[in-house]
């Protein structure tokens, strides 16, 4: 049989593997990130008076057990503002207290870390290098994204130009026009250089403490640890099950298996 026919048409559409590979590229959670994280700075540069902003983008710090990554930095008069940038579409559920959040597309859920608890770890590091007070720090969590909030969310958890006007929201001066140069130079002198071997070691770090919680036995319904308990009564009684550390807020139970 002869293929070279299905051969030249094979040839014949090679202009389509490049816009293959372009799709792959913008449909990944790391090319999303990065665009996430691009028009925050866009929005910040162009809504934000540079004389009383200053912006510090991706910032890896060290820390007691590694290091942590932080998307943006605006120091300011009025405050150090941490922003954590979260590109996600679909529905978002979630509270301020929540360990887990909830992603909702049509019928699809998906779990992801509460920004807010994310975010801490970013403030206390950099309120612990810096010796600053709790009135003088902000953290703030930007959506980017197809996405809309289905539940009541916090001022400093914002949507697009949001975080723009919750930081403008902020009018008195905390810190002063000194101590934002002093700020400045101990964080620029303080990270770690944006090489590939520090991002490598930074993605390691992080995918160590995500394979450390998969190993906890955490509820599907609203991710607090699921803790073994018996039952107390009927054809059950002295059965052990799994049941949510939330409880009575949350009653999911799992069944329990040997």
């Amino acid at each position: 049989m002869d293929f070279s026919p299905i051969f030249k048409s094979l040839l014949s559409l090679w202009y389509l593997i490049p816009l293959f590979l372009f799709a792959a590229i913008v449909n990944s959670r790391r090319f999303k990130g990065i665009l996430g994280e691009f028009i925050v700075n866009v929005f910040a540069k162009w809504k934000l008076d540079k004389d009383v902003y200053h912006l510090i983008k991706n910032v890896t710090l060290p820390t007691e057990d590694g290091t942590t990554q932080i998307d943006h930095i605006i120091v300011s008069v009025y405050g150090l503002f941490v922003v954590e940038t979260k590109n996600i579409k679909g529905w978002i559920f979630g509270s301020t207290n929540q360990k887990m959040w909830t992603q909702k597309i049509y019928k699809h859920s998906n779990k992801f870390q509460n920004p807010l608890h994310q975010n801490y770890k970013h403030t206390k590091t950099l309120q612990s290098i810096l010796s600053l007070e709790d009135s003088q720090i902000h953290s703030v969590i930007v959506f980017i994204g197809d996405s809309e909030f289905r539940t009541p969310m916090p001022d400093n958890v914002t949507y697009g130009m949001g975080y723009i006007r919750y930081i403008q929201s902020k009018t008195e001066a905390v810190i002063s026009p000194e101590q934002v140069n002093e700020i400045t130079q101990i964080i620029e002198e303080g990270r770690l250089a944006r090489t590939f071997k520090n991002h490598r070691e930074h993605v390691k770090h992080v995918q160590s403490i995500v394979a450390e919680k998969a190993k906890k036995n955490l509820c599907p319904k609203c991710g607090s640890e699921m803790v073994l308990r018996e039952t107390k009564k009927g054809d059950n009684k002295g059965k052990p099950f799994w049941g949510c550390s939330a409880f009575p807020k949350c009653r999911n139970i799992v069944a329990y298996e040997n």
